[in-house]
C-alpha cells in the first residue's frame, strides 16, 4: 500500500506543487485549505483525473480541534499518516510599531502554531509506527531576518527551532524531521509586487533568477523519499544564493 502524504496549505502555491509532485510519485494524498475552497477543488479534480487518490479537508490549521478533525479523517479515509508536510503560511510586511496584537497573533498562530499542532496529531500514530517523515517550510527569512517582515521571520525561525527539537527527540522512534528554507518563490505571495521589484529581487540572487514552486516541490519529494532517510534536523535552502 502506498504511503500516505498530509500537505496543510496545499490548495495553491507551494503547496499545491508539492501535492501535485508526490500524487505523481505514488502517495495517496490529503490537501489541506481553509479559504481557498475552489483552488483545492480544482486540485483534487485535476489529480483524481489523472487516477491518483486524493481528497482534501477544509480546517484551519491553527485550531486544535479542527487539526484534530482533520487527522482523524484522514485515518478513516487512507488508514495511515506517513508524511507530514506543514506549509501553511501568511505573511505581513510593515513596521513593526504599526503592528497591532492581533496582526502578530495571526501570523505566530497560522505559520508556527499550526506546525506544533499538526505534528503532535501526527507523531501520535508515527511514534507508534516507528516510522514517519515530518517537512516543514520555512523561509530564508527565518535564517537571517527581514526588515519589515518582523513576525513573520520570527515565526519561521520558529519553525526552525521547532524542526532541530524535534529531530532529537523523536529521533529514537525512527522519524525524520526536516525543514526547507525557500528563497523568492514566484506565487500568490508575490502579487503585490512590480516589475522594478521583482527585477531588482533577481539581481540579487546569484543565480540571477526567481524561484518557482517545482524547486521547493523537488526538494520535498528528496526529503520524504528513502534517499534522504539518514537526514533529520536540517534546514535545506532553495534561494538560488539569495542567502549564502
Amino acid at each position: 500500500m502506498s504511503k500516505v502524504v498530509l500537505v496543510t496549505g496545499g490548495s495553491r502555491g507551494i503547496g499545491r506543487q508539492v501535492a501535485i509532485q508526490l500524487a505523481k510519485e505514488g502517495y495517496r494524498l490529503l490537501i489541506n485549505y481553509n479559504k481557498s475552497q475552489k483552488e483545492a477543488q480544482e486540485t483534487c479534480r485535476f489529480l483524481r483525473e489523472e487516477g491518483y487518490q486524493v481528497e482534501i479537508f477544509k480546517a484551519d490549521v491553527s485550531k486544535q480541534d479542527q487539526v484534530k478533525a482533520m487527522f482523524d479523517f484522514c485515518m478513516d479515509r487512507f488508514g495511515s499518516i506517513d508524511v507530514l508536510v506543514n506549509n501553511s503560511g501568511i505573511s505581513y510586511e510593515g513596521l513593526i510599531t504599526d503592528m497591532d496584537e492581533e496582526d502578530w497573533d495571526r501570523i505566530i498562530d497560522t505559520n508556527l502554531k499550526s506546525v506544533f499542532l499538526c505534528s503532535k496529531e501526527a507523531l501520535k500514530h508515527m511514534i507508534s509506527n516507528h516510522s514517519g517523515k515530518i517537512i516543514n517550510i520555512s523561509s530564508m527569512w527565518g535564517q537571517v531576518g527581514a526588515s519589515c517582515e518582523v513576525a513573520y521571520s520570527a515565526s519561521k525561525a520558529g519553525m526552525i527551532g521547532f524542526t532541530k527539537a524535534l529531530a532529537k527527540e523523536v529521533g529514537p522512534s525512527g522519524i525524520n524531521v526536516n525543514a526547507i528554507a525557500p528563497g523568492v518563490i514566484m506565487t500568490d505571495m508575490m502579487k503585490d509586487f512590480d516589475q522594478s521589484d521583482i527585477d531588482y529581487l533577481k539581481g540579487e540572487t546569484p543565480l540571477m533568477r526567481l524561484g518557482q514552486p517545482e524547486d521547493i516541490a523537488n526538494l520535498v519529494s528528496f526529503l520524504v523519499s528513502d534517499k534522504a532517510d539518514f537526514i533529520t534536523g536540517q534546514v535545506l535552502a532553495s534561494n538560488g544564493g539569495f542567502v549564502i
